[in-house]
């Protein structure tokens, strides 16, 4: 169990150095050559809707997703009410 747990946060410290060291040359990568790549003048729109467009679908479909799930059960529970159950 313990050596579980040790592998758990050794892999989570490796991980966590690999994602910020690619961090920086990514970056970088985008300030250099978004307004290039994109033909967009602002850089912040480049890199939202054409560098990372599916990451910002993903975040969309999943926004989406949990209010129309708060919409049901918000439904549901006014529904009962009106039953009076």
């Amino acid at each position: 169990m313990y050596i579980c747990i040790a592998a758990f946060f050794a892999s989570l410290v490796f991980s966590l150095n690999a994602i910020h060291l690619g961090e920086r040359d990514i970056a970088s990568y985008y300030l250099r050559n978004g307004a290039r790549d994109t033909g967009s003048p602002n850089i912040v729109n480049s890199i939202v809707w054409d560098f990372r467009s599916y990451d910002t679908l993903g975040e969309e479909t999943v926004l989406f997703t949990a209010a129309l799930g708060v919409f049901l059960v918000a439904e549901r529970r006014s529904s009962k009410r009106k039953e009076g159950v």
